[in-house]
């Protein structure tokens, strides 16, 4: 498995710091860069070659949405960190292609980070629910309308791996693999892999 280059974004330079620590762990990444939000926009990114962003949004998140919003459309994708679900709606429409909550544990952060590398959508469960409009409920496919293998197979998906992957650490041939992800594409009524990771990170149902 290559190598997964990340760059820290956060204003915080305690922040910067306990994000590089936290994934310092993890044998599949790299910290490639460490910048605060100002130095992010005027910086060359192509220098460190990020495969994905890491942006610790911190407390306030407004004064740093529109330069997210101009990044989104030219870098690599942003996996926003956020101190509270209130918040989920707002920086989201700046185009991140990750939300999670300032406390997830590495192994998560590290899993949606792949994830989002690799053109997948993470979005933790408890923000999921403040993107809907008031009074619209969350799909109606449970975790419970999913078998215990197909839940395997859903979050191994999120986590960007392809069919033989997830054949080899589920221990079952890649037609067995095709098989799950075709039912549970129809359970979330999506058309593609990506499509149903979105959909069942909206409704909560992917654990990070």
């Amino acid at each position: 498995m290559n190598t997964l280059r990340i760059l820290i974004v956060a204003d915080d330079p305690l922040a910067r710091a306990g994000l590089a620590m936290l994934l310092a762990g993890q044998a599949d990444c790299a910290v490639v860069g460490q910048l605060s939000a100002g130095a992010v926009g005027s910086a060359d990114l192509d220098i460190y070659h990020p495969d994905v962003i890491l942006w610790d949004l911190g407390w306030n998140p407004v004064p740093n949405l529109d330069l997210m919003a101009e990044l989104s459309n030219t870098t690599p994708p942003v996996v926003a960190l956020l101190s509270a679900p209130t918040l989920a709606a707002e920086v989201w429409a700046a185009g991140p292609r990750g939300l999670l909550p300032r406390d997830t544990v590495a192994v998560g952060l590290n899993a949606a980070l792949a994830a989002v590398a690799q053109g997948l959508v993470v979005i933790d469960g408890d923000l999921s629910a403040a993107l809907l409009p008031s009074g619209e409920q969350a799909p109606a496919t449970a975790m419970g309308d999913l078998t215990p293998r197909e839940q395997e197979v859903l979050q191994l998906l999120a986590e960007g791996l392809p069919n033989k992957a997830i054949a080899s650490q589920l221990n079952i041939s890649e037609h067995t693999v095709k098989f799950h992800v075709n039912a549970i594409m129809g359970k979330l009524g999506a058309q593609s892999r990506t499509e149903a990771v979105t959909r069942a990170t909206r409704a909560g149902l992917i654990l990070l």
